[in-house]
Parts: C-alpha cells; structure tokens; sequence
C-alpha cells in the first residue's frame, strides 16, 4: 500500500492529523530529495498536486505513517506529538489496520504572534 495507491486512507488520515489541538498544517513527508522529486512530478503532470502529504504505506508488520507538522507555538512539542499519534492509531484502527510504525517530524513551529493562544 503506497500513499498514490490508497489516497482515500492517506487523506483520512491527514485530516486526523491536522484535527490534533495544536496541529495548524502538515507539509509533504519525507527528504528533500524526496520533495524535490514529487514536486517536480506535479510540474510535469506525472502527478497531482491535491494528493495527501502524509505517507501512508504497507510494511512487513502494518502501516507505517509519516508526517511533518507546523504546529501552534503554545501547542507544547511533546504533547501535541502524542495526540497525532494517538489521532494516527485511532484512525489506523477505525480501519481494522496496525500500526507498524509513525514517524513524525514538526518542520514548523508557527510563531508566537500568529498562534492562537
């Protein structure tokens, strides 16, 4: 299962992600590389630009999840990091699927004067 074969699942669980208290926006997952090369896709055509930014994909033991957040600056990293674990399991498992592994990454933290406090 791959993020391009199962956008319905990968867009479920963006929208538990970015539903998190503290979440404001989720980027594209992965390197730079990997960046770098997806949007070159969707400028080419070979692919959309209103697919998922989260990772969804089939491993050995169950899915594995990776996002990048922007999150609220009052938000607290490590609390807001559990809840979209917690969102990404709960979302995992309203599916009947496992969770093999979520890699998070907080690629933004928005500043004080644009949170809501």
């Amino acid at each position: 299962m791959t993020t391009t074969a199962q956008p319905e699942l990968a867009g479920r669980i963006q929208a538990a992600v970015v539903a998190t208290p503290g979440v404001r926006s989720v980027y594209r997952a992965g390197s730079l590389i990997s960046n770098l090369v997806g949007e070159s896709a969707v400028a080419v055509g070979i692919s959309r630009d209103d697919e998922p930014l989260v990772s969804v994909r089939m491993g050995d033991s169950g899915v594995i999840v990776e996002a990048s957040l922007g999150i609220e600056y009052s938000a607290g990293a490590a609390k807001t990091l559990r809840a979209v674990r917690r969102a990404v399991e709960e979302a995992l498992g309203a599916e009947g699927l496992t969770t093999a592994e979520i890699v998070l990454t907080i690629a933004y933290v928005h500043p004080r004067e644009a949170s809501s406090d």
